[in-house]
């Protein structure tokens, strides 16, 4: 697997989680959990800070040029959004890179649980260029693209979108206590690397991942994510109505199902691709919008979901709540709904009870 900015990427994150595994071991569990901002995309936290703080050197170091600068899309920079080097001109931009230096910060600052690097690339376009991109009316399959190419259609501008990553890597950011880290990449339409790494003695094993080949939710991990107050009880709902009509009604003393909050998108894909889980979906902007209001403090966002490719070049079938590609702006606000399933039989078993509580609910037309 080649691509010109797959070693480059992997040098900022090994930095990133070095600094941050640095910082966790050095500072006072209170000192990293202070709030250091709030931005629009999301809160910023101090150990946000310690990550952050490498981005535009590093991408400064090895990416961007004066003749080849990088637009560079993360929370905690300027209006979401800078160009590297600054002053350079951006219409020889060479890359737009998203990247969320931390996923996964409240369970890595209590030390409770990994976090994730994510980095997704997009070929820069100059302004007026349609790029091709995906349909985002048909339904989204695991290796096939899902839209038909496009005429360009110059003096229309048209922003990079998570459909059009062409480049997307993965880093976990260990616990204090734990040595081990596993490094995953992907380039479009060329599969996924992945290694686990020795973060002490710099080793490194190759690592494969294989997402769960079950036909069925039943005894594995499944779940709808409903990580903080406000609408819990309506998503615990549609989770119990949809495992309701998969496996019957609970059988006592027995546990048809399992279910793990992992309070990081990076981190539930990860599950997805590791074999874990089998169904995640993450619904939470669909209450947005239906009580027009801005309603819990936090949803997923595109930076969040910056490396689904590489859960989509294992085989894993990523849509968004209609059953179609992701296909956001890079952007640094806005929402994003998703759903994750190992594979298409579980697909087929679960995306048409999922609709159907939804419809019901009056969150899908």
């Amino acid at each position: 697997m080649t691509h010109p900015l797959v070693d480059p990427i992997l040098a900022l994150h090994r930095r990133i989680r070095a600094d941050v595994v640095a910082a966790c071991e050095a500072a006072a569990l209170e000192s990293l959990s202070d709030v250091a901002s709030d931005e629009e995309g999301d809160t910023i936290y101090a150990i946000d800070r310690v990550a952050e703080h490498v981005l535009i050197d590093e991408i400064g170091r090895t990416i961007a040029s004066e003749s080849a600068p990088v637009v560079l899309i993360a929370e905690g920079l300027p209006g979401g959004r800078v160009l590297v080097p600054e002053g350079a001109d951006e219409s020889r931009a060479a890359w737009t890179i998203i990247v969320d230096p931390i996923d996964g910060t409240r369970g890595l600052m209590y030390q409770k649980r990994p976090g994730w690097i994510l980095t997704g690339v997009v070929r820069h376009r100059p302004a007026g260029l349609k790029p091709r991109r995906h349909e985002p009316d048909k339904p989204a399959q695991p290796d096939q693209p899902d839209q038909p190419d496009q005429p360009d259609q110059p003096d229309q501008p048209d922003p990079p979108r998570l459909s059009d990553i062409e480049v997307a890597v993965q880093t976990e950011i260990p616990l204090v206590k734990q040595h081990l880290s596993d490094e995953l990449w992907a380039v479009r339409g060329q599969g996924v690397t992945s290694q686990r790494v020795n973060r002490l003695s710099g080793s490194s094993t190759p690592l494969s991942l294989r997402p769960s080949g079950s036909a069925t939710i039943a005894h594995g991990f499944a779940m709808i994510s409903r990580f903080f107050p406000g609408i819990r009880t309506e998503l615990a709902a549609i989770d119990d109505e949809i495992v309701g009509a998969v496996l019957g009604p609970p059988q006592p003393g027995k546990a048809q199902l399992f279910e793990d909050q992992y309070i990081s998108s990076g981190g539930q894909l990860y599950e997805l691709m590791a074999g874990h889980d089998r169904f995640v979906a993450d619904l939470r902007p669909l209450f947005e919008r239906r009580k027009g209001t801005s309603g819990p403090a936090l949803c997923c966002h595109p930076y969040d979901l910056c490396t689904e490719l590489i859960a989509r070049e294992l085989g894993v079938i990523v849509t968004n709540e209609g059953g179609r590609a992701l296909n956001s702006s890079l952007d640094i606000t806005s929402d994003v709904t998703w759903v994750g399933y190992a594979n298409a039989r579980i697909r087929e078993l679960i995306e048409p009870l999922l609709q159907q509580a939804l419809r019901r609910r009056g969150l899908l037309p």
